[in-house]
């Protein structure tokens, strides 16, 4: 018989879940909007409550997240800017009332993830990869051996300083926290606050999507230097075809050939934009978890 594995992702505004098979292949799916945590456990456990056959569930959600499994919080969202979600047992909830093995990240993590798991289907394996995502904000997943880097939760590239474009002193960035950062240059809320409008409405002609590519292609440099790769995966609202080819030719320009990247030196097959959705690439990541959960011979269950 066919082993059953759920999927639960959290955005910003939706929940996905969903039900594959060991092999990732996705059975069922359904998406609600986001409300208060109790109608949103409520829908979860109602969902998964009518397929009892599904033997192990992975987690992934927006953040903060405390994924340390010793900690008295651990499975908890913790000090969230989304109304209601700040302190939610997340984990925990979702344990007692579904009482099956449960994996669980952050949403960048799973993507990342499901990128690595994607490339091993397809039997081109990227053993090492970097996945960023520049949306509302900018954050990142690592892959490295097959594994996820990171032991309290994804690395927090977002918050690395770059280098200042030179047409681009004055900006004083949107971070709450650090201001200038490269999420505080980059992010959808950046190019709100740079021309009081969407970057949805902003030309591509306009010379900010060079100097936010310079930007980004300086965090994939830093990317390079301390992981070193297979592959850079760069996604998420703000990322087309016309920027990741600005990105590629401000890496080139700033990492001037110092090393040999990804498989024969070839940026334009290190460099990429992601092999499928988020919400797939979620999916399949959060299904190989679960299944990789309910394998092990310690499955870690919230308090």
């Amino acid at each position: 018989m066919t082993m059953l594995l759920g999927s639960i992702e959290l955005r910003d505004h939706d929940v996905t879940c969903a039900i594959s098979d060991n092999q990732m292949n996705i059975k069922d799916k359904v998406d609600f909007p986001l409300n208060t945590p109790n109608e949103t456990f409520r829908n979860i456990i109602k969902y998964f409550k009518n397929v009892p056959e599904v033997k192990a569930i992975g987690i992934s959600s927006f953040g903060p997240l405390e994924l340390r499994n010793y900690a008295p919080n651990y499975g908890y969202i913790t000090d969230s800017s989304r109304p209601h979600w700040s302190n939610v047992n997340l984990l925990g909830t979702l344990k007692k009332y579904l009482k099956v093995p449960m994996s669980f990240t952050t949403d960048v993590n799973s993507t990342a993830y499901g990128e690595y798991i994607f490339s091993v289907l397809q039997n081109k394996p990227v053993m090492s990869l970097v996945y960023m995502t520049i949306s509302k904000g900018v954050g990142a997943g690592i892959v490295n051996a097959g594994e996820l880097v990171g032991y309290k939760g994804s690395p927090e590239i977002g918050h690395i300083y770059p280098k200042r474009h030179p047409k681009d002193q004055t900006f004083k960035g949107t971070c709450p926290y650090q201001g200038d950062c490269l999420e505080g240059l980059i992010s959808e809320s950046a190019f709100q606050a740079r021309f009081n409008k969407s970057y949805k409405e902003i030309s591509m002609f306009n010379p900010i999507w060079d100097i936010v590519a310079y930007y980004i292609a300086q965090s994939a440099i830093q990317s390079t230097l301390l992981i070193r790769p297979q592959k850079i995966i760069i996604g998420g609202d703000i990322i087309n075809k016309i920027e990741i080819q600005k990105i590629k030719e401000q890496f080139q320009k700033l990492f001037n050939g110092y090393l040999s990247v990804g498989d024969n030196n070839n940026l334009n097959n290190y460099i990429t934009t992601p092999s499928n959705s988020s919400t797939k690439l979620a999916i399949i990541g959060n299904t190989a978890l679960a299944k990789k959960i309910y394998y092990s011979d310690a499955n870690i269950y919230a308090k």
